[in-house]
């Protein structure tokens, strides 16, 4: 009986012990920008994964020039348009969409794409783009360790900014 007792603890200790072992930290954690307007209404989200820097040549090297990209890392990016707005001269529907990026040294094209829940850009579909929109590449102030993404509020809307390495775009969202 005592053998039992003996075998039931170390059992219980084993189980236990493995019950609380969390994975690691993602290289490229998950984050999520959300533009609110002066009333507190939601305008848009965006929820994205940050891959970081680490000392290496990012856009034309890692990120290729002219290639479509998921606009962060692991899951594509999806935005949600919580009102109908003009991105561009294009005006969207109310809704989530993937958000791709296809960069270049001086513009990056915009895409919003129907697709959502997808890996990456390795299925992307052209056919089921929403929006596209060129936009200008600035300079950083300063080199941005992680992707990121933020909002800057302008009169009826947004500028989504995204920046990575020694670069950022703005992408105007306005509501429609």
């Amino acid at each position: 009986m005592k053998n039992m007792m003996f075998i039931f603890a170390m059992i219980c200790m084993i189980t236990t012990s493995n019950a609380q072992k969390f994975e690691d930290i993602d290289k490229s954690p998950m984050d999520v920008t959300i533009f609110r307007s002066g009333n507190n209404e939601t305008l848009a989200r965006v929820i994205y994964s940050r891959p970081q820097k680490k000392s290496r040549k990012i856009f034309g090297k890692l990120v290729e020039y002219g290639k479509v990209w998921r606009t962060g890392a692991n899951e594509a990016t999806e935005i949600t348009l919580y009102h109908d707005m003009s991105i561009g001269e294009k005006k969207v529907p109310a809704g989530t969409y993937t958000l791709y990026t296809v960069p270049g040294e001086t513009e990056w094209t915009i895409i919003l794409n129907k697709d959502i829940n997808v890996w990456g850009a390795y299925n992307y579909d052209e056919s089921k783009d929403v929006a596209r929109v060129v936009v200008p590449v600035k300079s950083a102030a300063a080199p941005i360790e992680a992707f990121s993404m933020t909002f800057l509020a302008v009169e009826n809307g947004a500028k989504l900014m995204m920046g990575w390495d020694e670069v950022y775009v703005e992408i105007p969202l306005i509501k429609a």
